[in-house]
């Protein structure tokens, strides 16, 4: 006997039913019990505006709002949020709060290639709805979790302060 458990190989093709309101609608998913919710969100959603990065946790080009906290979609298993509330980079553009943002990003040309900026938009909502003017030091530190190969960062700390800025000017989003 090789103490090799062939249970395991009965269980490999096993889904579970998944629920979730994502951008407001209700949505159910089968999915394996070691799918990533990144996974899930794209292909059995077609959300693909949620990318798949290092898949570590590190890059932040998957954040998604998770009953309205940013997380780490590649590292959450869908399963684990089974009931939840989630919104993607398409939820938020689609209800039109993050669009001062999304402006600001293509001014101040923020988003070159593209790959980090959903997970920056997200990450930029997250923090301006927690701190409604932070310094261009909080910003950064923000942004610490989120990888951009393109733009040196400043052109997107210098695109979330001016809609701060003009957010508290304004007295809120638009």
């Amino acid at each position: 006997m090789s103490g090799f458990d062939e249970t395991l190989l009965d269980d490999a093709g096993e889904t579970v039913r998944v629920r979730f309101v994502v951008n407001g609608r209700k949505v159910a998913c089968e999915v394996a019990p070691r799918e990533t919710l990144v996974d899930c969100l794209r292909n059995g959603l077609e959300l693909t505006g949620t990318h798949a990065g290092c898949e570590m946790g590190a890059c932040g080009a998957c954040l998604v709002q998770l009953d309205g906290r940013a997380v780490h979609s590649c590292l959450i298993f869908a399963v684990q949020a089974d009931d939840a509330k989630i919104n993607t980079i398409e939820g938020l553009a689609e209800s039109g709060v993050i669009a001062d943002l999304q402006a600001e990003f293509h001014r101040r040309n923020a988003l070159q290639c593209g790959f980090c900026t959903p997970g920056m938009l997200v990450n930029a909502h997250e923090l301006l709805s927690q701190v409604a003017r932070p310094s261009r030091d909080e910003i950064r530190d923000a942004l610490s979790g989120n990888y951009c190969r393109c733009t040196g960062y400043e052109a997107i700390v210098d695109a979330i302060d001016a809609v701060a800025k003009a957010r508290s000017e304004d007295g809120g989003p638009a």
